[in-house]
């Protein structure tokens, strides 16, 4: 007599879908990545446009490690808030995945998958907070990662160049 179980007859699927979830989580990280270096412009254009007044708190006695400590809380609230926003709003949409996908199937006229070519008649999607925590946190890091750079430049503003053209 010979057992066999499903999971060992399907090897094959299950390695594609663990090769496509380990792709799907390195394409969350470029995603973060790429608002993170947004974030990174933002707080740079925020330092530039700012270094007059950066310049008169540092005449006024403020030191630069203040100064980058300022601009490290700012850029790790926006991180913050980003993070929370974006969970919230991806755990909204994946947990309404089957009433989301029928409403844009009924507004564009189109299926979206086709039972005949995929094998299945409709997407099913449950979170894992697992892996949610793990995108989480790495958007948190990356974002104050991102601030960083623009923390240390406004710390370097010297107040006789700055307010030199102002």
């Amino acid at each position: 007599m010979w057992a066999n179980d499903w999971t060992n007859l399907n090897k094959n699927q299950f390695k594609a879908i663990q090769a496509q979830k380990s792709v799907m989580f390195i394409i969350l990280l470029l995603i973060i990545a790429v608002a993170a270096f947004n974030l990174v412009s933002t707080l740079v254009m925020v330092v530039t446009d700012k270094e007059g007044d950066i310049a008169i708190l540092r005449t006024l006695g403020l030191s630069s490690g203040r100064v980058m400590q300022i601009f490290m809380v700012q850029g790790t609230l926006i991180g913050v808030f980003g993070t929370l926003i974006g969970v919230a709003l991806g755990v909204l949409l994946s947990t309404n995945l089957d009433v989301i996908v029928p409403f844009l199937e009924r507004l564009f006229d189109t299926h979206f998958i086709n039972a005949d070519v995929y094998f299945i008649s409709e997407l099913e999607s449950r979170v894992n907070p697992g892996d949610v925590m793990v995108i989480a946190l790495s958007a948190l890091f990356m974002s104050i990662l991102a601030t960083l750079y623009p923390a240390w430049r406004a710390s370097k503003v010297q107040p006789a160049e700055a307010l030199r053209y102002e």
